[in-house]
């Protein structure tokens, strides 16, 4: 039988691999993004929130006498390293990219509302607060792919019928 404390920290260990994952699928998006600028910058912008929560979430962890799992982190690598090979072969490489930049963002707003709510149980008030903190930014990028995705896929069908241009990144 698991306590709340040792759930809260198979929970951060968790958000910890996701953040470590999020920052590789989002750093190999913004590699092959060049068509895209709006897109580019605002994945720049939360490329470096991700790396200050992956931070958050180790000093939560380690404030609890513990440490990120090795082979969770591994695992959340290898995930982002097949998406970033997957999404190299679509020709609709960016509309993809932001469709699943989405879903990811609204994995990681229900992750952090469960952190919420187990740092509140156990009376962690720190972690909370990070954790509070952390889903502000992860609904504002939600919310942003959101609200662009129409004008991103406008733009990816205005250039895939325009001869010359490149649509895919």
């Amino acid at each position: 039988m698991t306590n709340k404390t040792e759930n809260l920290l198979s929970w951060l260990r968790d958000a910890h691999a996701m953040e470590q994952q999020a920052e590789q699928m989002l750093t190999a998006q913004k590699s092959r993004l060049v068509n895209y600028p709006k897109l580019r910058t605002r994945i720049e912008k939360h490329i470096e929130e991700t790396v200050g929560q992956r931070e958050l979430l180790e000093q939560a962890l380690a404030r609890l006498g513990s440490e990120p799992s090795t082979m969770k982190d591994i695992s959340g690598k290898l995930m982002a390293f097949g998406q970033a090979m997957g999404g190299m072969l679509m020709s609709d490489e960016v509309v993809k990219g932001a469709m699943s930049g989405y879903v990811f963002e609204t994995l990681e707003i229900a992750t952090y509302t469960v952190l919420i709510a187990a740092a509140k149980s156990v009376g962690d008030a720190q972690t909370q607060a990070d954790c509070e903190r952390i889903l502000e930014q992860e609904i504002a990028m939600a919310d942003w792919l959101r609200e662009h995705l129409p004008e991103l896929s406008q733009a990816f069908l205005d250039r895939s019928e325009t001869p010359g241009l490149e649509a895919k990144r």
